[in-house]
């Protein structure tokens, strides 16, 4: 290991490029920075909210690669709604109180991605049966792994919803968040679908006998 550090060194010093250094110490005191250059506490609900934004698209990059060993074809789906994630992470970073005209400029959000959700919400959908039980988290690795960041989805629209009722942000990623939890859910029944695996129906294990009247 140290003869490879060795190695990469002098290669970078034989090229004359400076690579930068992953880690900042910035962050060693609890404090963290926002993209309008506002010092928050690293437990404050903007990051918060980025890191349940980051752990959603984290999941939904391992159900793509599922998706891709089993020939589903979501996978492109998936990684456009990553760089969606990407985006509603920028806006979670750039707090209305403090930002500025050009900081508004870079992190918009548009609705239209909100329709194009939708859209897909409605054509896989149409490919499924209509459901008639309530079902379990199942049907496969790639199914159970969709509901998995269905969950923290799930999570991450509640880590955004009070930022979007004080003001600091708008709602239209919310809007995304809440559509992305029954897309990943459709998509998850479509995959159990596609490889031909059987989705748990949910049964209740011990009912509660009746009381004696």
């Amino acid at each position: 290991m140290d003869e490879h550090r060795e190695n990469l060194h002098q290669a970078q010093k034989n090229e004359g490029k400076k690579y930068p250094k992953i880690y900042t110490k910035t962050g060693d005191k609890g404090m963290s920075s926002t993209f309008t250059g506002e010092r928050r506490p690293k437990n404050d609900t903007i990051f918060e909210a980025l890191g349940a934004t980051d752990e959603l698209s984290c999941a939904i990059g391992l159900a793509a690669e599922y998706c891709k060993e089993a020939a589903i074809p979501v996978v492109s789906e998936l990684e456009q709604i990553q760089c969606v994630l990407q985006d509603i992470g920028s806006c979670v970073a750039t707090p209305i109180s403090s930002a500025r005209e050009s900081h508004r400029k870079l992190t918009g959000f548009s609705g239209e991605n909100v329709t194009d959700l939708e859209k897909l919400i409605d054509e896989y959908t149409a490919d499924l049966p209509p459901l008639e039980n309530f079902i379990i988290p199942s049907g496969g690795k790639s199914s159970s792994s969709l509901h998995l960041a269905r969950s923290i989805c799930r999570r991450a629209e509640r880590s955004v919803t009070p930022l979007v009722k004080s003001g600091e942000m708008d709602g239209e990623p919310l809007q995304y968040l809440n559509r992305l939890s029954d897309f990943l859910f459709t998509v998850a029944r479509y995959s159990a679908k596609k490889e031909g695996k059987d989705e748990i129906i949910y049964r209740r294990i011990h009912p509660a006998e009746a009381e004696d009247k």
